[in-house]
C-alpha cells in the first residue's frame, strides 16, 4: 500500500490547519487593493476567485487497499471585463506582492485606459443549506477504509460470476472565496464525498462491467442514508446481468428510461444547450426560443442549486451570485436559461447562479448545477404496460453530443426488451440515438418516481459535480442501436 506522508504523518491536523486557514489570507482590504489595479486600465467589473481545495482518495483492488492519495489545490484567479472583453489571469503566489502582479498583468492586457470604478466590499453573510455532521477530514483513515471495504466485498461475494472489483472513496473540502468590484466579498466551504464501486463478471467467456457512484454534498454520515454494501451489490448485480444477456436488436422504437442517471440524456442532449456559453453566440438549438414550445407539455425541466446536501449544490456560483432555482422549460414551454456574468451581458440579462469552475485557474462559464426533469402524473407500471415492443433503458452510461445541432448517441449500460406490456430479457450492446429537441416534443408519459444520479461534468471551465435526474419517461419513438 503506497502512504501518503499527508496522510499517515498527522494527516488529520494537518488537513485541519490548511482548511481553518481558509481564504482569510485574502482580507476584504487586500481584495480591495488587488481589485483596484486590475480596473486601473479602465475595467468596468473586475473579480478575485480564490480556492483551497483538498481531496482525499482511497482506492481498492485485489482485496486490498491499493493507494492512498492526497492533494491540495490552491490558488487565485482574477479576471477583468471592458464591454464583451474578457482577461482572466492567475497565480500560485498569494502574497500581496503576488496577486498585485497578477491583477497588473490583467490589467495590463485588458489595454490602455483609466480607472473607472471604485471598488468597495461588503461582507456578504451566506446561509448554508448544507449541514455537514462527519466531516471527512476529522475522521480516522481506518474508519474511512472499513466503509470502503464493506461495499468492496458485498460486490465480491455477491456471486460466483464476480472475477474483478474495483472501489473508491473520495471526499472533497474545497474552499472559495469571491471579491468583485460589485462589492462581493463571499466564502464558501463545499464539502462533498462519494464512492464508486465497480464489478466485472464473467459468463461462457463473455464479460460485462457494472458500476455504481452516488455522492452526496455531505460528509460521511452520507453512508447513514446509503448502505456501503447497497453501492457493491447494486455495481455486481448489474454486471452479472450483464454479462448474461444477447445483443440488443436495432430500429426505432419507444424507449423507457429509468429514473436518476436516465437524467444524463436531458444533462447532456439539451441542458448544455440552454448554458449561455451556447445561446449568447447562437450555437444552441434553442436560442432565441424563450416563450416557444420546444418540448411535449409532458415536460416541466428544472436547474436547482438549492437542493440540501444534494451533490450540485451550491450557497453561491463562482461570481459570488447565490444559487437558486431556475425553471429551464414549463409544461414544454422554454422559461429560461442557465446564465453567467459574462453571458449575459451579451444577451441582456440577468446572471442565473450558474457560473462555476473547476478551480482558480480555469475561467469560468455558465454550467448546471441539479438539472432534472421534474416529476410527471404517470405511473410506472403504465408506462411499461404501455409498450408492446420497445427497450427499457434501466441505466445510462456515457455518450456525446453537439450542442448546437442537439445530435446525441448514449450507450445503454443496463437495458431490457419489452414485449406486450412485460420487461423481458436483458440486453447489452444497445445506444440510444437521435436529437435533444425531437427526443423533448416525443416524451409523451412522466412518471412520478423522481430520483437523481450523481456525475462529474467536464466543459471548458473544467470538471465539475452535477446532479442528473428524472422520474422514468417514454418516448414515443427514438433510434435504438445494437445488433
Amino acid at each position: 500500500m503506497r502512504k501518503s506522508n499527508l496522510h499517515f504523518c498527522g494527516y488529520n491536523d494537518t488537513i485541519n490547519k490548511i482548511m481553518k486557514r481558509g481564504m482569510d489570507m485574502l482580507s476584504k482590504e487586500l481584495c480591495e487593493k488587488v481589485l483596484e489595479v486590475a480596473a486601473s486600465t479602465g475595467a468596468d467589473y473586475a473579480e478575485i476567485y480564490a480556492n483551497r481545495t483538498v481531496h482525499h482518495t482511497i482506492h481498492m483492488i485485489a482485496s486490498k487497499v491499493d493507494a492512498v492519495k492526497d492533494s491540495v489545490i490552491a490558488g487565485v484567479g482574477i479576471r477583468v471585463f471592458k464591454g464583451l472583453r474578457s482577461v482572466n489571469t492567475s497565480t500560485v503566489d498569494t502574497s500581496e506582492a503576488g496577486l498585485i502582479r497578477c491583477a497588473q498583468q490583467a490589467a495590463e492586457a485588458l489595454g490602455q485606459g483609466t480607472a473607472q470604478i471604485d471598488i468597495h466590499l461588503t461582507p456578504m453573510t451566506i446561509r448554508d443549506i448544507h449541514p455537514v455532521r462527519q466531516i471527512p477530514a476529522q475522521m480516522a483513515n481506518a474508519e474511512k477504509v472499513a466503509v470502503l471495504k464493506e461495499a468492496y466485498f458485498a460486490a465480491k461475494e455477491h456471486d460466483s460470476a464476480i472475477t474483478q472489483v474495483t472501489g473508491t472513496l473520495v471526499d472533497v473540502d474545497h474552499n472559495i472565496l469571491v471579491a468583485n468590484s460589485e462589492g462581493v466579498y463571499a466564502q464558501d466551504r463545499q464539502i462533498r464525498t462519494r464512492m464508486a464501486i465497480s464489478a466485472v463478471a464473467e459468463m461462457g467467456g463473455e464479460t460485462q462491467t457494472g458500476s455504481h457512484a452516488p455522492g452526496s454534498r455531505k460528509g460521511m454520515e452520507m453512508f447513514e442514508e446509503i448502505q456501503p454494501a447497497s453501492i457493491g451489490i447494486h455495481a455486481a448485480k448489474q454486471a452479472v446481468v450483464m454479462a448474461g444477456a444477447g445483443y440488443c436488436p436495432a430500429g426505432v422504437m419507444p424507449v423507457a428510461i429509468d429514473n436518476g442517471f436516465g437524467g444524463v440524456i436531458f444533462h447532456e442532449a439539451c441542458g448544455h444547450s440552454l448554458e449561455s456559453s451556447s445561446v449568447a453566440f447562437g450555437r444552441s438549438q434553442f436560442a432565441d426560443k424563450l416563450g416557444q414550445q420546444i418540448a411535449s407539455s409532458k415536460v416541466t425541466a428544472i436547474d436547482d442549486g438549492t437542493i440540501p446536501n444534494a451533490w450540485g449544490s451550491i450557497n453561491i456560483d463562482d461570481e459570488g451570485t447565490p444559487g437558486r432555482r431556475n425553471v429551464l422549460i414549463e409544461n414544454g414551454v422554454l422559461k429560461g436559461y442557465m446564465i453567467d456574468k459574462m453571458g449575459g451581458r451579451r444577451m441582456g440579462m440577468a446572471a442565473t447562479g450558474n457560473c462555476r469552475r473547476q478551480e482558480y485557474s480555469f475561467a469560468p462559464t455558465s454550467r448546471m448545477t441539479n438539472t432534472y426533469i421534474a416529476a410527471g402524473t404517470d405511473s410506472r407500471e403504465d408506462i411499461i404496460s404501455s409498450m408492446e415492443y420497445g427497450l427499457y433503458a434501466k441505466q445510462m452510461g456515457g455518450g456525446s453530443v453537439n450542442p448546437v445541432t442537439g445530435q446525441f448517441n448514449f450507450a445503454v449500460t443496463e437495458g431490457y426488451m419489452v414485449r406486450n406490456g412485460k420487461i423481458c430479457e436483458p440486453v447489452r450492446g444497445a445506444s440510444l440515438v437521435g436529437k435533444g429537441s425531437d427526443v423533448l416534443m416525443d416524451i409523451d408519459m412522466v412518471s412520478s418516481d423522481l430520483a437523481m444520479g450523481q456525475g462529474m461534468c467536464g466543459s471548458s471551465s473544467g470538471s465539475i459535480p452535477t446532479n442528473v435526474g428524472q422520474p422514468m419517461i417514454r418516448v414515443s419513438s427514438i433510434t435504438v442501436g445494437g445488433r
